[in-house]
């Protein structure tokens, strides 16, 4: 069967046969730029196929050899390859020395920023602010002492961290719990506490709390109340409480202790993040001066 092929009289290109309306479709031919450009395009994808991993399926990893993971690896090693000059000289100083030095300092303050918000800020707050348990950074009242060797003990030894033989130790007693206490005792000792910052509700309570204080508490907390850094014993005459300074969180303390963790970080962070650490944490604190 013959086809005529009609064309358009204006043009005089060959149409499709196809017509709405008086309207009639032209087979305009695809131009050559477009047609090579596609042929291209799949010539690439083939080219892309054979050399990297295109296929969804485990052994198709490309005559490259390329993975994602693997250039984030090779990243990561010239990251860690271009730091290493500035991290060696934090490992081989000590932290008053890195303060000393404009430049050692601000790396360590930068790196310290960033660490902290990876590793500490979850407990104690993206500012050091701390939390109920969680003692606050950002002030200068320290429990086991603010130099810059002090807080690099803690980072890297932690609070009753079970797992670190040098770890910080102290025990709050459960007084009351434990029988070494009456109900009416912790109530009244918890009284004489508040009087030291002029917030007792019953002052004869205080005044029999004030026996009841210099027998069992003065030990580590001292006779004035001031605390004691060598045992984490808390200063109590003033208006920073870790777990709360109300009476009922007052005698939540007194009859059944208290006691948080702090993990050690010595076998979780390299040595030179942990000086960054020191050096950011220090600067939050008030920069506690070591003693002379």
């Amino acid at each position: 069967m013959s086809h005529v092929v009609e064309r358009d009289e204006v043009t005089g290109t060959a149409t499709t046969g196809h017509e709405w309306d008086g309207i009639r479709e032209l087979n305009t031919p695809l131009p050559k730029w477009w047609l090579w450009t596609f042929y291209a395009t799949i010539a690439f994808a083939a080219l892309w196929v054979v050399l990297y991993p295109a296929l969804p399926i485990s052994g198709a990893t490309g005559l490259l050899g390329y993975t994602a993971r693997g250039a984030a690896d090779q990243d990561r090693a010239a990251q860690a390859s271009a730091a290493e000059p500035m991290l060696a000289r934090l490992r081989a100083t000590e932290p008053a020395q890195i303060v000393a030095d404009p430049d050692l300092r601000a790396y360590a303050m930068a790196g310290g920023r960033v660490a902290f918000a990876n590793t500490c800020a979850g407990c104690h707050g993206a500012g050091g602010q701390g939390a109920p348990g969680f003692p606050n950074l950002a002030d200068d009242e320290w429990l086991w002492g603010g130099t810059l060797a002090d807080v690099e003990q803690t980072i890297r030894h932690g609070i009753r961290a079970p797992d670190d033989d040098a770890s910080r130790t102290s025990l709050m007693p459960r007084f009351v719990a434990d029988g070494m206490l009456t109900a009416a005792q912790a109530n009244d000792v918890v009284e004489h506490v508040l009087s030291l910052t002029n917030r007792a509700t019953d002052a004869a309570a205080a005044r029999r709390g004030a026996p009841v204080f210099a027998e069992n508490c003065a030990s580590c907390h001292g006779e004035r109340a001031e605390g004691n850094r060598e045992m984490g014993a808390p200063r109590l005459d003033d208006q920073v409480w870790l777990f709360g300074g109300d009476k009922a969180s007052l005698l939540r303390t007194v009859s059944f202790g208290r006691g948080g963790v702090m993990p050690a970080w010595e076998k979780r962070l390299d040595p030179a993040t942990i000086r960054m650490l020191t050096v950011y944490i220090h600067s939050l604190g008030g920069t506690e001066a070591a003693p002379q």
